[in-house]
């Protein structure tokens, strides 16, 4: 206990550089605002068949920590992760467990379930007892009574997963019970988006958008219409696009509830949440 206080207290006592001002958007399914802007923790936990053009080295566990505090000194809000991220959710427990109540409750939290990782080879599994099971060891894990959102991290198989395995209502239960807040699907196919968006259950969307990929665009405005929110992962194409010209395009579109960028480079992270914070 007296290591959790000792962290805290310097979240208290430190004095933080300029906070980002990141502004939020709205999405009715939500029942709250969401950054326009999150980071994703996949490199502080894995780098085995990791999809990236350059490999990386995980950081040490000090390192990783190191770099989470300063991101949330910073003004970052939104942490997306999943169990295939490795270390990831544990790395990040070890963070929140050490916050102070209300900066703690500022935070939107993220996590998936379906994928497993070992050895940098993935497993699926969406049958109901295996995303209750997920879902438990990720908010113990995280160190959080309560996650505010959880997607179910496809295998490319999405009409089968949201029509056929039971997870969507396995995490509908977890919503019901106040264990999660909502519930999301991370599509891999233009027709798993539109059924998911569709799905009554379902409050969230995960979708790979960018310059050099648009299909998923022509989702947003049944998105809008339902008031699901929209989430866009790898906005930078893996790290391969210019960030000056791909998160501007991104946050144009203005159903477009948030983008969630990863890296290591703290200074290389805080240019990109400045760019971010200029969208309206």
């Amino acid at each position: 206990m007296s290591d959790h206080n000792s962290e805290a207290n310097t979240f208290n006592n430190t004095p933080a550089p300029s906070a980002l001002n990141i502004p939020t958007r709205m999405a009715s399914r939500m029942h709250r605002t969401v950054p326009v802007i999150g980071w994703g923790a996949f490199k502080i936990g894995r780098n085995q068949g990791a999809k990236y053009p350059n490999a990386f080295d995980i950081p040490s566990e000090a390192d990783a920590i190191s770099l989470v505090r300063e991101l949330i000194k910073d003004g970052v809000r939104l942490i997306d992760t999943a169990p295939a991220y490795g270390l990831s959710e544990e790395r990040l427990g070890k963070v929140f467990a050490s916050l102070p109540t209300e900066l703690r409750s500022e935070l939107f939290i993220s996590t998936k379930v379906g994928e497993t990782c070992v050895d940098g080879v993935s497993s699926f599994d969406f049958s109901p007892a295996a995303v209750t099971d997920s879902v438990a060891r990720s908010v113990a894990k995280l160190n959080c009574a309560f996650v505010d959102a959880v997607f179910v991290h496809s295998n490319g198989s999405d009409k089968d997963i949201i029509q056929e395995s039971g997870c969507v209502e396995a995490l509908g239960d977890l919503k019901n019970k106040s264990i999660i807040g909502s519930v999301g699907f991370s599509s891999k196919t233009i027709l798993g988006g539109e059924i998911a968006l569709k799905h009554p259950l379902i409050d969230a969307v995960m979708l790979e958008i960018h310059p050099d990929a648009t299909d998923m665009l022509t989702l947003l405005p049944l998105a809008h219409e339902l008031g699901k929110a929209v989430f866009v992962k790898k906005p930078l194409a893996s790290g391969t696009l210019d960030p000056k010209i791909a998160l501007p395009w991104l946050l144009a579109h203005k159903h477009i509830t948030s983008v969630v960028i990863g890296g290591l480079n703290p200074r290389r992270l805080r240019d990109n949440f400045m760019m971010a914070s200029l969208a309206k």
